[in-house]
């Protein structure tokens, strides 16, 4: 879905067009050449969906009207996926599975030097689109503890969640939230 750097800015344009029209705000990123990721925070009910149907829309056909592809098929497969997360050490291990996405499929040797993360933004790389404040403080060494993979509990756990879109944090934490929200 991105081919060259400006494939990746005119994304970021699209989003940042996308965060002023819909009550949604972003945590953390990362734009790879087939997918991307991100941590968001919606401010009202159902305001997710439609931010990211508008920028998945949006972007695909923009990309198709570039490319001249138009009428050749789908940019996106599916629905995107979506999962609550609990405010704690589950939101920072969501958040370092995403900001170090291109250093696990060796695009870059360090996290922090993928243009197209919020690694790369929050430590002082510019960028087009911004980043809210976190829900918790983000730990000394952050960039440091970034670098490191995931252990296999949480990688195991993460996917678990990803695949089933269910919470991601503490069993009585998942429980109460998969009830409130009615993900049972």
């Amino acid at each position: 879905i991105f081919h060259k750097d400006a494939d990746y800015e005119a994304f970021e344009c699209i989003l940042k067009e996308g965060l002023e029209k819909y009550p949604v705000d972003l945590l953390c990123y990362q734009w790879m050449p087939n997918h991307w990721h991100m941590v968001l925070m919606p401010r009202e009910d159902g305001a997710m969906g439609r931010f990211l149907y508008w920028v998945s829309m949006t972007h695909a056909a923009r990309h198709h009207a570039h490319y001249s592809a138009t009428g050749t098929g789908h940019l996106y497969q599916g629905r995107f996926k979506s999962f609550p997360v609990q405010s704690d050490n589950h939101f920072l291990v969501v958040c370092r599975y995403v900001e170090r996405n291109a250093l696990a499929a060796r695009l870059v040797e360090r996290a922090e030097d993928w243009r197209f993360g919020s690694l790369y933004n929050w430590n002082g790389g510019k960028c087009g689109v911004t980043l809210t404040k976190w829900p918790i403080r983000r730990p000394p060494g952050w960039i440091a503890r970034v670098n490191q993979a995931l252990n296999e509990k949480e990688e195991k756990q993460l996917q678990r969640a990803i695949a089933r879109s269910q919470p991601f944090g503490d069993p009585s934490w998942i429980e109460r939230t998969a009830r409130k929200y009615n993900l049972e």
